[in-house]
Formats: structure tokens, C-alpha cells, sequence
């Protein structure tokens, strides 16, 4: 059985006339260790499907299942539990705690299970110094660049080793060359942390560099044929 699996997926919106249809029985699986982008023209979906794999709402109907669990089954205390231990976010506008400091960022996750302990510290340490930040620990995002702020994000996400990486326009406010970097740190990380990366993106070079890219048209994801 797949890592994730989703089958006839919906997601739909009340409206006053007719239920606005966004997500329309997407079926999807992924394996740890795979990568892949979903691209699509602005309004096609793509945010909201990315929220529901990371499970920051809920389908209309159909089944999404992330190592054999589905999350939707459980208590809300379960969920966020679910969500905080399974998945991590990377977001284009970084979302960073202005008054915490690049290290306090990265720990931010793992708040929830505590007081952060040697363990989780020392794995925050090496995330940074896997990113290059190994330098600003003390830094807060004000007095880093656009690609700095990124790779926090990246670490961030990864704190509490999830199965799933969500990223959002992750290279969206980035030059090419710090855009390219990014994407080779977030590939090389898949593989060393064995785990599973969606991205959501317009940029065809990264969406180019996945495993696979899909394409989300009129609610339904087609398969991009290799150019």
C-alpha cells in the first residue's frame, strides 16, 4: 500500500445557487523517497488540495489515507497531533515569528510535544547546518535575506522529521540562482530523510526537477506529459 494514498477525492464549497465544485474524485499515491509538483493555473485548485493533504481541511468526500492512518478519523486532538508529528509545511511567505530568533523558528513544531529537549535541540542544530545557517542561529528574520528566510522554513518544516513535506511556491520570491539552490537542498534532504515532498508551484524548472508533475485542470490532475 502506498505511503499516501487519496481516492475519489472532492472538495466543494456552499454557494447561494449550487455547491462550488473545486476538487472533483482526485485519486493520487506517493512512496517515501518520491517528489512531486502540481502545477496549474491560478484558481485551479492547487491551495486547496494542498490543504487538504495537509489536513488543514477537510474533503467533501472520498479517502486520503498517510501511512495507512486517515486523519480525518480522528478526534481533533488526534488531527493536530496527526498533523504536527506527520507533516511539514513549507509556505512562500515563510511565516516566520518576527521576534524569535532563527533557532526558536526551527524549534516553533516541536513546542507541542514540550519543552524542547538535547535531542530535538541537537537535530535543529543539524538542520542548520545543513541549510548554511549554521552562522545565524541568534539572527531573527528581520536580518535575513529572501533565501535565508527560506531555508529557516525549510528546517522548520523538517524539526519533527515528517513523513509528508507540503511546500507552496516554495521558490515563488527567489532569484534564480538562490531558487535552484533551494531546490537542490530540498531534494537532497528528501533523500536523506527518506520522506515524501508535494509542491505547488508555477515555476516549470521546479516542477521540472520532481519525480513527477502532475497538473490540476477544471478539478481533476492529468499527468504532464514529458516535454
Amino acid at each position: 500500500m502506498p505511503d499516501l494514498l487519496v481516492q475519489s477525492l472532492s472538495k466543494s464549497y456552499p454557494t447561494p445557487t449550487a455547491p462550488l465544485e473545486v476538487l472533483r474524485g482526485l485519486d493520487l499515491s506517493l512512496e517515501r523517497g518520491q517528489s512531486l509538483a502540481i502545477i496549474g493555473p491560478s484558481g485551479s485548485g492547487k491551495s486547496t488540495l494542498l490543504n487538504v493533504l495537509g489536513t488543514l481541511d477537510r474533503p467533501t468526500s472520498g479517502t486520503y489515507e498517510l501511512s495507512g492512518t486517515d486523519p480525518f478519523q480522528l478526534s481533533e486532538a488526534g488531527l493536530a497531533r496527526f498533523r504536527n508529528e506527520q507533516i511539514g509545511f513549507i509556505f512562500q511567505e515563510h511565516h516566520l515569528l518576527p521576534q524569535l530568533t532563527v533557532l526558536e523558528n526551527v524549534l516553533v513544531p516541536s513546542l507541542a510535544q514540550g519543552r524542547p529537549d538535547q535531542v530535538i535541540t541537537a537535530r535543529a542544530h543539524a538542520l542548520l547546518d545543513r541549510v548554511g545557517l549554521s552562522d545565524r542561529l541568534s539572527h531573527i528574520p528581520a536580518e535575513l535575506s529572501g533565501g535565508q528566510k527560506e531555508r529557516v522554513a525549510v528546517a522548520r518544516a523538517l524539526i519533527n522529521q515528517p513523513m509528508l513535506l507540503l511546500a507552496d511556491e516554495p521558490t515563488g520570491n527567489l532569484d534564480r540562482g538562490t531558487a535552484e539552490h533551494i531546490t537542490s537542498l530540498l531534494l537532497e534532504l528528501l533523500a536523506e530523510q527518506n520522506t515524501m515532498l508535494i509542491v505547488v508551484t508555477h515555476s516549470l524548472s521546479l516542477a521540472g526537477a520532481m519525480d513527477r508533475q502532475l497538473e490540476l485542470l477544471d478539478g481533476a490532475l492529468q499527468e504532464v506529459a514529458a516535454a
